[in-house]
């Protein structure tokens, strides 16, 4: 077939088709000038798809490297659960948790509230888990570690910040108690409390076992399930729980062993009275009287040129710590560790 007679079936409507070009447009005459107009036409989409080509193809280092930072950002979170604003209505307290009243009054506690109703919620989120078992009308959570800001969100009538994990019961008091220990926020009688009510309910078979599933010392859990465990009116003779010291329970218990029904007595006798004693004269009042037992004295400062240079303690055991308030210099240094070293020979 001849160049003409190509040019003679050229569909001239459906080349100018989406061109903008309608087929009243004037056209070339001849067959070679209309091919060479679609030659063009063509070469020039051609030429306008490989610079758009081009464009993408410089902007792909950048394209990846946003992508590397949000996937690195991403990744920052692989784990991380969200936290969401809850009613404190729906979340209960833990059957492990054992707050005594007075952690939920007094100055700390009305700072803490105080804190949160200025920013406006709790900025730190409590930690929860979905209840396992109905724990009351409309009730859906169980608190694993957060209690008091639990409760400030609740009397503050605000939402409480919360992260929601399901955990099993052993881990949720493992975490409960590791929070509570590192943010030194609960009293060694509520961590007795807690170490109770652990064993009671059979979450541990010893206290070897609770003290390794929490990673601390077993003479320690033995100390504050002693305070646990004292008598109601030993307990009462104090004016909160929360002050009884855990270096107090090897003292306490040898008390109660030589004389129960004196210390009980003088018990009563303590939580009559008006106003109630400090934490320290209580314990003493306890204990007055007992051969051997051994309570801690107050401070000796040492002084120099009429300054305190230096205190001196001594705890339940009759330990002794020496705390020095003046800077020495390295031969002091080496002379203080001498006279220690050759007073401990002695022993």
């Amino acid at each position: 077939m001849g160049l003409r007679d190509k040019a003679s079936k050229i569909d001239f409507a459906s080349l100018t088709s989406g061109t903008g070009l309608s087929p009243d447009t004037k056209q070339p005459k001849t067959a070679p000038g209309a091919m060479m107009a679609f030659a063009n036409d063509a070469r020039s989409d051609l030429l306008r798809e490989n610079e758009e080509l081009r464009l993408a193809a410089s902007r792909v280092p950048a394209l990846e490297a946003e992508l590397g930072e949000v996937v690195q950002d991403l990744r920052s979170w692989d784990g991380a659960k969200a936290a969401r604003l809850l009613d404190p209505a729906t979340i209960a307290p833990s059957r492990y948790a054992n707050r005594h009243k007075s952690s939920f009054d007094g100055d700390d506690f009305d700072r803490l509230k105080r804190e949160i109703q200025e920013a406006g919620g709790n900025v730190q989120p409590i930690k929860i888990r979905p209840c396992s078992k109905p724990a009351g009308e409309g009730v859906l959570y169980e608190i694993v570690f957060g209690h008091r800001r639990h409760e400030a969100c609740r009397q503050l009538g605000v939402p409480v910040l919360a992260v929601v994990d399901n955990l099993d019961d052993r881990s949720l008091f493992v975490e409960m108690e590791r929070e509570n220990r590192e943010r030194q926020d609960l009293s060694p009688w509520e961590q007795g409390m807690m170490y109770v009510r652990a064993l009671d309910l059979g979450l541990f078979t010893s206290n070897k076992q609770l003290a390794s599933a929490l990673g601390i010392d077993h003479s320690n859990v033995g100390k504050s399930l002693a305070l646990a465990r004292l008598p109601d009116a030993v307990v009462g003779a104090f004016r909160s729980p929360l002050e009884i010291q855990l270096r107090w329970a090897p003292v306490l218990n040898r008390a109660l062993e030589a004389d129960a029904q004196g210390v009980l007595a003088r018990a009563q006798e303590l939580a009559a009275r008006s106003p109630r004693l400090q934490a320290k004269d209580a314990l003493l009042a306890l204990v007055s009287g007992q051969e051997g037992v051994q309570v801690q004295a107050h401070p000796y400062a040492l002084q120099v040129a009429g300054k305190k240079a230096a205190t001196l303690t001594f705890d339940a055991d009759g330990r002794a710590s020496i705390r020095i308030h003046l800077p020495l210099a390295d031969a002091k240094r080496k002379k203080l560790q001498q006279l220690l070293q050759e007073f401990m020979s002695g022993l």
